[in-house]
């Protein structure tokens, strides 16, 4: 029996054969894998999950919550290389740039450089009167005095205390019970309350994360963090920070709303505590665990800019921010340079962000399928129109363009890269880029034949082309053969003899020899297609358009026709500041090419 395909191929994977589940639907023909799946358990029977009459389903996502990127920090200790002094100072003034108002920037009892950069900002006064600092310590009081020492001299700080509450981690990682976890995190609150009161000079605020809330106990949870609220006196004038980390992704979205929810609306002291959040990105859904977390009534979100993060990274604040934007919402941080932003995360991170990594990536405003280059084209062309019509700019226009969900141009993006050819690229694709680089509005009916010469030049090469190869291809390949074909127009001259009747005399060369023709129409382009008959090239013209590639006076004129010549359809194009001259050369440029094909 042959083998299936692709089983000698690829000798490491095992193509699923076990039996059909003897209630699959006829259409699905999917067979059970090898795969150990029965390892691993279900996030419902991890985890509990009190909430039943949830109401964030029916909530909308209505203003930005306040952004804190942990780049500095969480996004830092996941590199290969870790940031010096001068590749954070870069990323913290681009953060503070783009109006980001509490900023983690490290974990100074983790390493010397971490430190470092902290009491950089205490003593160089880099931080803006209303920018926060948050610094980040385990719950051990050496770790804790080291990261008071660290802060000292700045006028605010946040400073971070976090400890692993999830069953696994007390077990195997802390070795501890509930209650003495609870006793650890109690202890060590306190301590840092007592070295922030001895600091009377600073404004030192507190927040509480229970590393692994997703997989937590949520009645432990609550009663550690309600504790914590009660001890550092919370109030709304000076409230805690409790942020419920989704530490590693382990259910669907719905599972962290449920238990964000839950926390939310049974935490003590509720308007005495801002709710964060700080989804991870195991399962690939981390923002949107984020989005149904503040529908679920969390208000502060951290992650990195790109979702940079250990495994798969923490939650994307650029995607979260531009998710918001696109629905009309403010973020309250400025996104109008997209690419410098990138440029600057690559440059600390040492890591690209992904060509199709969402609003940011290279890639994600750029059109390569016909069929979407034209439904962009027309969506800009009607937008453009609607702009007019209304009197104001396309800049301020209510947006409602096909694939392009926000305005490349509100975030710094420029419609030149929204439309790139190669093979997939389609008939509206190349007349917009020939329209929006040189001017040229190509008829119609001429679309489709300049879509197969482009398609053929990249079906052969395999390539992209540039706004430049697709200039140099269309005039190479429609106005070149005015001059360089086998009919040469070496002098012409054209003149209206009487009312509606035009002469056009044509000294035409071919093969070596140039002989002078003469002929009459009721209009230019028809004299010359009977001088050309008297030279026995017969020429039906049955189509032609023009238009000036610009305004004002002395602005270049393009013509376009199509010529039936000696039975052999092509068409032609020619430019030239005189409308008469450019006609005359789009004429020819087809009668040479149908020559060539004739030939």
């Amino acid at each position: 029996m042959t083998p299936p395909p692709g089983t000698t191929t690829f000798p490491t994977l095992r193509t699923p054969s076990g039996t059909l589940p003897a209630d699959a639907p006829a259409w699905n023909p999917q067979r059970p894998s090898a795969m150990p799946h029965h390892r691993y358990r279900p996030a419902h029977d991890r985890v509990a999950l009190p909430l039943t009459d949830r109401t964030w389903p029916s909530r909308r996502l209505g203003r930005a919550p306040l952004w804190v990127p942990v780049d500095l920090r969480d996004g830092n200790q996941a590199l290969a290389e870790p940031m010096d002094t001068a590749r954070k100072r870069r990323l913290f003034d681009l953060l503070v740039t783009m109006g980001f108002k509490e900023i983690e920037v490290g974990y100074p009892s983790a390493s010397a450089t971490d430190f470092a950069f902290v009491r950089h900002l205490a003593e160089s006064g880099a931080v803006p009167d209303d920018v926060t600092v948050s610094v980040f310590t385990a719950a051990r009081k050496d770790l804790i005095d080291r990261t008071m020492d660290s802060v000292a001299g700045l006028p605010r700080a946040v400073v971070h205390l976090y400890t692993a509450t999830a069953p696994a981690w007390r077990d195997v990682v802390l070795g501890r019970s509930r209650a003495e976890v609870h006793s650890l995190v109690t202890e060590a609150a306190t301590h840092l309350m007592r070295r922030a009161e001895e600091d009377r000079r600073a404004d030192i605020r507190f927040e509480f994360s229970p590393e692994v809330f997703n997989l937590t106990e949520p009645d432990f949870v609550l009663d550690v963090c309600n504790s914590l609220t009660e001890l550092w006196e919370a109030c709304p004038d000076r409230p805690v920070i409790h942020n419920l980390p989704a530490t590693v992704e382990i259910a669907t979205p719905n599972v962290y709303a449920d238990q964000i929810e839950y926390m939310h609306r049974h935490l003590a002291r509720r308007d005495s505590v801002i709710l964060s959040v700080h989804p991870h990105n195991d399962r690939g859904t981390g923002v949107a665990c984020a989005e149904l977390a503040v529908l679920a009534g969390a208000q502060r979100v951290e992650g990195c800019l790109f979702g940079n993060g250990e495994r798969t990274g923490n939650v994307d604040l650029v995607t979260l921010a531009l998710n918001l934007y696109a629905q009309g919402v403010d973020p309250m941080i400025d996104f109008s340079d997209i690419d410098t932003v990138r440029e600057v995360v690559e440059h600390c991170n040492r890591l690209p962000v992904h060509p199709r990594h969402p609003y940011g990536g290279e890639l994600v405003h750029t059109a390569f399928s016909g069929t979407h280059q034209d439904a962009i084209a027309k969506g800009m062309a009607h937008h453009a129109k609607q702009a007019a019509e209304a009197g104001v700019s396309a800049g301020d226009a209510p947006w409602a363009v096909p694939y392009l969900p926000i305005d490349p141009a509100d975030i710094g993006r420029t419609y030149e890269e929204v439309i790139r050819i190669n093979s997939q690229s389609g008939k509206g694709g190349v007349a917009h880029l020939l329209r929006t680089h040189h001017g040229l509005d190509l008829p119609q009916a001429m679309r489709p034949d300049v879509s197969r010469t482009v398609q053929h030049l990249t079906d052969e090469t395999g390539s992209e082309l540039s706004a430049k190869e697709l200039w140099d291809l269309f005039r190479t390949t429609y106005m070149a053969p005015a001059g360089e074909g086998g009919l040469a127009l070496e002098s012409w001259t054209s003149s209206e003899t009487a009312p509606g009747l035009h002469e056009f005399v044509a000294e035409l060369r071919s093969g070596g020899r140039a002989s002078t023709y003469r002929g009459t129409g009721n209009g230019p382009l028809a004299a010359l297609a009977d001088a050309l008959g008297a030279a026995g090239v017969t020429v039906d013209i049955l189509d032609y358009s023009e238009h000036a590639t610009a305004s004002g006076p002395g602005s270049p004129a393009v013509a376009y026709t199509e010529c039936r010549v000696d039975g052999v359809t092509a068409w032609g194009a020619g430019q030239d500041t005189s409308v008469l001259t450019a006609s005359v050369d789009a004429v020819m440029a087809a009668v040479n090419r149908a020559g060539a094909t004739n030939r």
